[in-house]
């Protein structure tokens, strides 16, 4: 099975002497769920961002869906996350001035790749749909700023699964969310990422 991750001598640092990562080797095949663990300030987020092509190292390798990260500008990795990569950021990073549907629909306007996987079917029932099997299709005429924090998270998810992208990347998808909700709330994400073959 090809990787869908591929990293080698990934280094990085915000400041000169600080070095937040320090990744050899890291592979992860295609169809994999990767549970990343460790303490606040261990660079988890930081290595979510440079796989979503928000940050870039400097050093090092990192073949994301067989194209290497590294060697793009910034605005040619964030087209290729627009188009590839579901990304639920940690503070969900949410339009507040759109509704939840212009939020989910948003990756979709964006991007033509995204478009085209939704083989056809209408924009907005591509996000009623997403929507409904997050157990939010009643608020997609709501401005996200209404909403409660559970919620938004939710709205977050849809933005990042809608247009099937290939990798889907969720930074502390469940630290907004009750323990009786976080259980439930990864199945629904996994079984949606398994629905659309990301």
């Amino acid at each position: 099975m090809p990787h869908a991750i591929a990293i080698e001598g990934l280094h990085f640092s915000y400041r000169t002497g600080r070095e937040i990562l320090d990744i050899p080797d890291l592979k992860i095949s295609s169809g994999e769920r990767i549970f990343l663990y460790g303490p606040s300030g261990s660079g988890k987020t930081t290595l979510l961002g440079i796989l979503a092509g928000v940050l870039s190292a400097k050093t090092g390798s990192v073949q994301v869906l067989g194209r290497n990260l590294i060697s793009m500008t910034p605005s040619q990795r964030d087209a290729f996350r627009g188009s590839h990569i579901g990304y639920i950021f940690q503070l969900f990073n949410l339009i507040p001035y759109l509704s939840v549907v212009e939020n989910i629909t948003l990756p979709c306007r964006l991007s033509e790749e995204r478009r085209k996987r939704l083989n056809g079917k209408p924009l907005l029932d591509a996000a009623r749909d997403v929507a409904n099997h997050l157990g939010i299709s009643h608020l997609l005429s709501e401005n996200v700023v209404n909403l409660s924090v559970g919620q938004q998270q939710r709205v977050a998810a849809a933005r990042a699964l809608i247009g099937t992208p290939e990798l889907v990347i969720a930074d502390e998808p469940t630290s907004s969310l009750d323990h009786d909700h976080r259980e439930r709330f990864i199945e629904l994400l996994f079984e949606n990422c398994k629905e659309a073959g990301s």
